[in-house]
């Protein structure tokens, strides 16, 4: 079984990302990886085949810095366990990074859009459409004159997901938008844990336990945008949410 840890806040994502992937390492997995992004809009993306200390060789001989971040170990369903095919997946040029639980049911056929006109794909996973969707959706919304900030990739991550036909629990960042995490969920648990000034998104509760004991557990077709100024939660129709957070 795959997991899912992202991170925003304030200090440096590598390190509790790690932390939060090896406690999910009971769930099994093949290959790990990590993209951070730092307040100058430095997108890193780092992954490794095998045990996730393979990983964390990379990270400490490559750097990865950024107080924003995503990580996942993935368990091969679509695509042969290769580096390639490791999560995070990101768009052509780069700026977009995905990490997703689940199964894009009618990838091939948002695959074979998205190659007419002229993307290339690094690798043989059903996720690799979404930075791809996600990424054009955001240029579109730019060059309508949408400001480049979280709330943007809010609004592209909510016009991309009804494209989407399966289960899925995911996590997006965007180098332009440093301080800014979007996460989803449908089908496929993801949970919010709530810190001071810091918030962690994990697919199960052991990679919160060190960090919080509040959490908000997500519901089907929520989307969530997570910053340090806190957390904005919609659901499916795009309606702010407001709802107490939980205990461990």
């Amino acid at each position: 079984m795959c997991g899912i840890v992202a991170l925003v806040g304030s200090q440096e994502a590598a390190p509790q990302l790690l932390e939060g992937l090896r406690q999910l390492e009971y769930r099994g997995y093949d290959s790990a990886g990590i993209a951070t992004v730092n307040r100058e809009g430095l997108l890193t993306c780092l992954r490794a085949k095998g045990k996730l200390v393979n990983l964390s060789q990379r990270v400490d001989q490559q750097g990865a810095p950024g107080q924003c971040g995503i990580g996942h170990t993935r368990w091969a369903t679509h695509g042969k366990p290769e580096e390639r095919n490791a999560h995070p997946h990101r768009s052509g040029d780069g700026g977009v990074a995905v990490v997703q639980n689940g199964i894009i049911e009618n990838h091939r056929i948002l695959r074979e859009g998205l190659e007419r006109d002229g993307v290339v794909f690094q690798s043989e996973t059903d996720t690799e459409v979404i930075p791809h969707l996600v990424s054009a959706e955001l240029k579109r919304r730019v060059a309508d004159g949408d400001p480049v900030d979280g709330t943007t990739l809010l609004r592209a991550v909510q016009a991309v997901l009804p494209l989407l036909q399966g289960a899925y629990a995911l996590a997006v960042i965007w180098q332009q938008a440093p301080g800014a995490l979007v996460v989803a969920r449908r089908a496929a648990p993801l949970l919010i844990g709530l810190g001071e000034g810091e918030f962690l998104c994990a697919s199960d509760t052991p990679a919160l336990a060190g960090f919080t004991r509040t959490i908000l557990p997500m519901e089907d077709d929520e989307v969530a945008l997570l910053s340090p100024l806190g957390v904005e939660l919609y659901d499916g129709e795009g309606v702010r949410q407001q709802r107490m957070p939980t205990l461990l």
